[in-house]
């Protein structure tokens, strides 16, 4: 089956890889720049940064590996922290002329978690929202139907376009895919459906939809009986879903590659009959496909 037009925010400049966790440690740039090489022509169409803690600790070593990563590739760069002063210092080190213009990504705001806008203006800047919370009196609250999903994302993109003149292609709409595994209240199927809903408003045309789709398969076997990657199998069934809607960036690793899965594929027919299952049903169907 053919891949999907697709873009991919390259994920592994992260010490949540245990990997990449020893460069830090060991404040190996050269190791760090040879990682944005190999995603860059693995086809990430962006790097996402994120140091962990270190970023709050020393901030100067973000700003060392932005400009030492800006040496060796031209990729735009998505800086992963919710500091406000972290993402000043990312912003300010950055080069768009070494990413052929491009503006960076700043991951992530949310209703509740507004203030990183407060650099729109002094900087330029793409950014993630993330659709999984929403506001109300005064208090953030978790999303769990497509209507306050798609509510959420409707009202963000609409202010930043309105009240920060961004333009709709520069907001990209975190849609929360949640593990199949612990999924009881059919939070997938509203993520689904909700994404659905996007596409199909005219007002949000242009704006991405994007997600990290590693949590599909958490703590699910990696292979299946035939041998094959189960969990990338979930992720491409995923994206063979929303795809056509809209979904159209993944936060994940470039060389791993997504191909469309065949619409009589058992992981995707497995994958429909998860996404209208709830409560004990939805396990009792997790454990039939672990058997399978």
């Amino acid at each position: 089956m053919t891949g999907f037009n697709i873009s991919i925010i390259g994920e592994r400049i992260n010490p949540g890889f245990k990997s990449t966790k020893a460069l830090f440690d060991n404040s190996d740039i050269p190791g760090i720049q040879a990682l944005a090489i190999k995603q860059a022509e693995a086809g990430a169409r962006y790097q996402n940064v994120n140091i962990g803690a270190r970023a709050l600790t020393e901030p100067q070593w973000m700003a060392e590996v932005i400009r030492a990563i800006q040496t060796v590739v031209t990729t735009p760069l998505s800086f992963d922290f919710p500091s406000q002063t972290v993402q000043e210092i990312c912003l300010s080190s950055y080069d768009p002329a070494k990413a052929g213009g491009e503006l960076p990504i700043v991951n992530s705001i949310t209703e509740h978690r507004w203030d990183l806008m407060e650099l729109y203006g002094r900087f330029k800047f793409k950014v993630v929202m993330m659709a999984s919370e929403r506001v109300e009196d005064g208090v953030a609250k978790g999303n769990k139907t497509a209507e306050e999903i798609y509510g959420t994302a409707r009202r963000a993109a609409l202010r930043l376009k309105n009240d920060y003149g961004m333009p709709l292609d520069h907001i990209f709409i975190d849609m929360s895919v949640s593990a199949i595994i612990a999924d009881t209240e059919g939070l997938n199927r509203s993520t689904i459906d909700a994404i659905k809903m996007i596409g199909a408003d005219p007002d949000l045309t242009g704006v991405h939809m994007m997600g990290g789709l590693s949590n599909i398969g958490q703590q699910l076997p990696p292979k299946a009986a035939d041998g094959s990657d189960l969990k990338h199998c979930l992720e491409n069934a995923f994206l063979s879903l929303t795809v056509e809607h809209g979904f159209d960036t993944v936060l994940g690793t470039p060389w791993r590659g997504y191909q469309r899965l065949a619409d009589d594929h058992y992981v995707l027919a497995a994958y429909r009959n998860f996404l209208e299952q709830t409560g004990s049903n939805a396990l009792r169907a997790v454990r039939k496909f672990y058997k399978a």
